[in-house]
C-alpha cells in the first residue's frame, strides 16, 4: 500500500507527524510511505528510516503534482488541511483523511476567550487522521533523526563549559510573543550553576552574544552562544547532549521531547491547550509548562505576533 503524507510546515509541527509516519510503516504490512514539506524543511525528515520516498516543493507546488500523480498513491493522510493541500488531493483523486486543526475553537478562544478547546493532544489528533487504516498509537513518542555530519562536538567546539552536564536554553523562537525577554534569560543564566549553551538560529545571534557578554560582565562564565552559528540538527546535536532543556515553545522544544530531555517549557502568547505542548516520550521524562495562567490578554494569537497587541508584554 503507497501512502502520502503531507504537512508543508514548519519544524514542530513537522516533528509532531513523527507517529503517524512510524506507526504507518510499522503497522501496515509493506507499505510503502512517501511524504511531501517544503524544501526549507527537508533536514527535518531526511534522515527519518520510515520515509521511503520525500517530495519536496519550493513556492509553486503545482509543479510536483505531475510526480505526485505518477506514484499511484492508494491513500494521502493530509496532516496540513489547507487550501493548497486540499487541491493536492483533488488532483490525484484519492481516498484520503484530513486533520482536524480546530481553527474555529482557537478562535474562540483568541478573540473571546471561550474555551471549547479539546482535551487532545496535537499528536493524537493527527493520529485520528489514520483510524480508517486501522493504525493505532504506539505510545513511542517523537522522533527525530540527524546525520553523522550533523553531531557536534561539545567538548571541542564549546572548551570553556562542561560537555557532560549542560543546559541548553533555547532562546529562538519564530515569531516574538513566543520569545522570552533578554532580561528575563539572564536572570534565569544567574540563578543556574551549571554550564548553559543557548541555541535559536540566526535572528537570536545578537541577543544571544548580547547575554553572554553581560552576564561575563558580571562575572557570570557559565554560558556560551551558539545562536546563528549551526544548522538546525547540529542545534538538535547540542540538546540531545545535554542534561535539561530550558526552551520557548518552538522548533528545539518538539525535538528535545522526541530525544526524551527533561524539559522546562516556556509559553508566551500561545497555551498548552492548543494542543502544541511538549509531548512526553517516556514516564520518567520531566516536563514543566511553565506559564503565567489567567491573563486576559492571553493567547492573543493562534501561533504569534511580532509585538504585544496591548504595548506591555
Amino acid at each position: 500500500m503507497k501512502i502520502l503524507i503531507i504537512r508543508f510546515s514548519s519544524i514542530g509541527d513537522i516533528v509532531l507527524t513523527t507517529p503517524v509516519i512510524r506507526c504507518v510503516k510499522d503497522q501496515i504490512k509493506n507499505a510503502e510511505v512517501h511524504y511531501l514539506t517544503k524544501e526549507k524543511f527537508k533536514q527535518v525528515l531526511s534522515e527519518n528510516p520510515y520515509i521511503d520516498k520525500l517530495h519536496l516543493y519550493n513556492d509553486n507546488y503545482k509543479k510536483i503534482l505531475p510526480n505526485l500523480r505518477n506514484e499511484k498513491f492508494d491513500y494521502v493522510v493530509d496532516l496540513h488541511s489547507n487550501q493548497r493541500s486540499f487541491l493536492i488531493k483533488a488532483a490525484l483523486g484519492v481516498k484520503s483523511k484530513s486533520v482536524n486543526k480546530i481553527n474555529l475553537e482557537k478562535w474562540l478562544m483568541v478573540k473571546f476567550k471561550k474555551d471549547k478547546l479539546p482535551q487532545k493532544h496535537m499528536v493524537d489528533r493527527y493520529m485520528e487522521t489514520t483510524s480508517a487504516l486501522r493504525i493505532v498509537n504506539d505510545n513511542q513518542g517523537l522522533d527525530y533523526f540527524i546525520h553523522n555530519d550533523d553531531q557536534v562536538d561539545i567538548d571541542q567546539t564549546f572548551p570553556q563549559i562542561d560537555s557532560q552536564k549542560y543546559i541548553a536554553f533555547v532562546i529562538g523562537g519564530s515569531y516574538f510573543t513566543r520569545r522570552l525577554p533578554k532580561e528575563n534569560v539572564l536572570s534565569i543564566c544567574k540563578r543556574l550553576s551549571q554550564s548553559i549553551i543557548l541555541c535559536g538560529g540566526p535572528e537570536e545571534a545578537e541577543v544571544g552574544e548580547e547575554i553572554v557578554k553581560e552576564l561575563q560582565a558580571q562575572g557570570f562564565n557559565h554560558c556560551v552562544n551558539s545562536c546563528g552559528k549551526f544548522r538546525l540538527n547540529q542545534s538538535a546535536s547540542i540538546v540531545k547532549q545535554s542534561s535539561f532543556v530550558i526552551t520557548n515553545d518552538t522548533g528545539l522544544m518538539h525535538i528535545a521531547t522526541a530525544y526524551g530531555k527533561d524539559i522546562v517549557a516556556l509559553w508566551g502568547n500561545t497555551i498548552p491547550e492548543f494542543g502544541m505542548l511538549p509531548y512526553r516520550k517516556n514516564k520518567m521524562q520531566f516536563i514543566k509548562n511553565v506559564e503565567v495562567k489567567g491573563l486576559p490578554c492571553r493567547p492573543c494569537s493562534k501561533i504569534g505576533v511580532d509585538h504585544c497587541p496591548k504595548g506591555h508584554f
